[in-house]
């Protein structure tokens, strides 16, 4: 037992490296098992409409890859979208807030694969009223119902449904993402009702987010709780990639072969100044310095805003890729526990000079953008099955 222990310790900051660069990363590489991302080559052998466009809608992007949605297909000619309410960040998403961006890139995604097969969605947030900002008091009340109408019109957006992706590694810096194309991106989010989308890729601006990201995302790494809950999250190796098909994946075969041996510790965070904690920290910095310009959507802060800015952001995610540009979400800023909250009103300035008044907009997305040094894999996800109340 002395002999294990000791292992465990020295070889700790080797493995807590090896381990937390991924995590910074969430894991991206090209190395899943195919069951565990069929969902990306679409529904191949899926006739029925409502399950074809559940089918595209589980590739929408969402926290930690928990998706946490539950379908519930009971009704006839209607889809009832709920809150799986075991796949919660409770630690670094207090009010829920982040889980239902989740629901909302959910929500439009389906539409728009409704649309697809020519169904028109009439779309009821909250018919049954909101969640409340207490995570244990949630129930099964649903985000939203979807009652198919005949006459959908499809989408040009849609067929970039199944090539999107969030690119968690560095973006090329050689290549400055150009104004027009800029504008073109924002233009794309609607300015109505919706949520305001704002950008810069202007390099003063530039240098001020870049700073903002990189110490909020300190804060996160710094807090032990916020850090267990990504730990929690890994999934090492192909056999639990296929047995959870969500979550943080990590397939190094270094952490591989120590998880084999029960030697890698998932139930302790790295303490600061460790290995482990610096190399996450330097992929979280390299992740806010190589930003080329950033991209954000503001709104009102009710449940309904939420969804709505949600719906707004997967169009723009969508766009991007039309365009050729990655997203990749930098939400520790936004982030609503006590330790972030200075950071949370630094980026609620976004240029304001004065500070944020109680009636002033949300920002609801803020993420960077760039051009891709190279292909970005598609990420595990559940079967349908597992999401579905028939």
């Amino acid at each position: 037992m002395q002999r294990r222990t000791f292992i465990r310790l020295a070889g700790g900051g080797t493995l807590a490296a090896a381990a937390l660069s991924p995590l910074a990363a969430c894991g991206a590489g090209p190395y899943y098992p195919a069951q565990a991302v069929e969902a990306w080559q679409g529904p191949v052998d899926e006739i029925d409409a409502r399950r074809r466009a559940v089918a595209y809608a589980i590739t929408a992007p969402n926290p930690h890859n928990l998706q946490p949605w539950v379908v519930d297909l009971r009704e006839e000619g209607a889809i009832t979208l709920r809150v799986d309410r075991d796949r919660l960040l409770r630690e670094t998403d207090p009010l829920g807030r982040q889980i239902l961006i989740g629901h909302g890139a959910f929500l439009e995604s389906l539409v728009m694969a409704l649309a697809e097969q020519g169904i028109a969605s009439e779309v009821a947030l909250w018919p049954q009223g909101t969640q409340t900002t207490q995570l244990q008091a949630w129930d099964e009340r649903p985000v939203a119902q979807v009652v198919l109408r005949p006459g959908g019109q499809p989408d040009p957006l849609f067929a970039q449904v199944l090539r999107r992706r969030t690119p968690k590694i560095d973006f090329d810096t050689t290549r400055p993402v150009e104004p027009a194309r800029l504008q073109t991106l924002l233009a794309s989010v609607s300015q109505g009702a919706g949520p305001a989308a704002g950008g810069t890729v202007d390099t003063a601006s530039l240098e001020a987010l870049r700073a903002l990201c990189w110490e909020s995302a300190k804060v996160e790494l710094r807090t032990p709780r916020t850090m267990l809950e990504s730990i929690r999250l890994l999934r090492v190796g192909p056999a639990e990639f296929l047995a959870h098909r969500d979550g943080i994946a990590l397939n190094t075969p270094f952490v591989r072969a120590m998880d084999a041996l029960g030697l890698f510790d998932r139930s302790l965070g790295p303490p600061e100044g460790s290995a482990g904690y610096k190399a996450a920290a330097e992929r979280f910095e390299a992740h806010s310095r190589t930003a080329m310009g950033f991209v954000w959507l503001a709104s009102g802060n009710t449940r309904s805003d939420q969804l709505q800015a949600a719906r707004a952001y997967v169009r723009l995610q969508l766009k991007a890729t039309e365009l050729g540009l990655g997203v990749h979400p930098m939400s520790q800023a936004l982030q609503e526990f006590a330790e972030m909250a200075p950071h949370y009103e630094r980026v609620h300035q976004l240029g304001r000079p004065a500070p944020r008044e109680a009636a002033e907009p949300t920002v609801q997305m803020l993420c960077r953008i760039g051009y891709l040094p190279g292909d970005v894999p598609a990420t595990p996800r559940r079967p349908v099955g597992a999401l579905l109340q028939l």
